[in-house]
């Protein structure tokens, strides 16, 4: 991941272009997670759905990884998200199942898990990158080979048993099904999702005044962090309430985002991506957990699909914007932009009731 947008440059791909494939990563992947969410609901079937969406993430890592050119590039990294699509509606439907009272401490636990995957990878990177002195389709073909092992300890989950959704009318019934209080939540989600751009500028604005392995090595100082408070983050949520921990997660972005306008020196980059880190754990896992509870008991993983559909069609037109905004104006204005529209979701979620 932290090597994306510098392999895609490499390649010929212009700022806008990169944005654009980070909006359509998070897009692509998430129109699909409605339709998947849905399946899995109606078959009462969680774990081939995830089995089937590892897989079809490492088989166009692999195809990444051989690019001849950017436009290929670009083509294989949007559709390595459909394996996303395939596989985190069910995923997320079962750590709610398997935590049903405490669902802020479950997806702490699985955002911490996933996050220190991350770390690690990012640290393999720049080694590679420092001593190795690796290329990036190298490091890229390693990555798919370890997405493949990392089906291995989904064979020790149980599936979990519960009813099915079962309905004549199907999908458009189901999503009918949606309670009001869900679908305002979703709409709020969505408007901090367009001012959420891509880690991929956090990155670049980095790079501007330091080099590639000093913006990697933050990108690994973000992800420790947001491993480290995602699991005491979600934990707490499920004390005081996951609407509060959300108001402050939009406010910190808004706050790192507007920081990103002025900062100067190395210092106040290591503070800003520290924040940055503390600001994705109290959003990331916090919102999926919020719309568990939200949900219909029968219809989890079409809450998350819906919820990730919304949010992730809002993330096109962000990175796109944010990537607009780079080049015709200066990175300054796309942080000004992130910062504005996340505060006013913040204010919105705070009326909310």
């Amino acid at each position: 991941m932290p090597i994306l947008p510098f392999f895609l440059s490499s390649l010929g791909a212009p700022v806008v272009l990169i944005g654009l494939v980070g909006g359509l990563r998070d897009s692509l992947g998430s129109i699909l997670k409605v339709l998947f969410g849905y399946l899995s609901d109606k078959t009462g079937k969680r774990k081939p759905f995830v089995y089937a969406g590892y897989l079809t993430s490492a088989f166009f890592k692999l195809l990444l990884a051989f690019s001849p050119n950017a436009l290929f590039a670009l083509s294989s990294a949007s559709l390595e998200r459909i394996g996303k699509g395939m596989r985190d509606a069910p995923r997320d439907a079962m750590i709610g199942q398997f935590m049903p009272k405490k669902t802020g401490t479950g997806f702490g636990i699985h955002q911490m898990m996933d996050t220190a995957g991350a770390i690690l990878g990012s640290l393999a990177v720049l080694l590679m990158i420092w001593y190795l002195a690796m290329s990036y389709d190298m490091i890229i073909a390693l990555a798919a080979l370890l997405a493949i092992l990392s089906i291995g300890p989904l064979f020790l989950v149980k599936e979990p048993i519960f009813k099915p959704y079962q309905n004549s009318y199907g999908f458009r019934s189901a999503l009918s099904k949606l309670p009001g209080n869900l679908l305002v939540f979703t709409v709020i989600a969505s408007l901090f999702s367009l001012a959420n751009f891509s880690y991929m500028f956090f990155i670049l604005k980095a790079q501007v005044s330091e080099d590639i392995v000093t913006a990697i090595a933050l990108y690994v100082v973000f992800n420790v962090f947001f491993a480290i408070f995602a699991y005491p983050i979600g934990k707490y949520a499920d004390k005081v309430g996951k609407r509060k921990v959300l108001i402050f997660g939009y406010v910190l972005f808004a706050l790192v985002s507007f920081a990103f306008v002025f900062y100067s020196g190395l210092y106040a980059l290591l503070i800003l991506f520290i924040l940055y880190g503390i600001a994705n754990a109290a959003v990331k896992g916090v919102e999926r957990a919020y719309v568990v509870d939200l949900s219909p008991a029968n219809l989890k993983a079409t809450s998350i699909g819906t919820f990730q559909l919304m949010t992730g069609l809002a993330a096109l037109p962000s990175s796109i914007i944010a990537g607009y905004l780079w080049e015709a104006i200066s990175p300054e204005a796309t942080f000004m932009f992130g910062a504005v529209v996340s505060f006013g979701a913040a204010i919105l979620l705070a009326f909310k009731k």
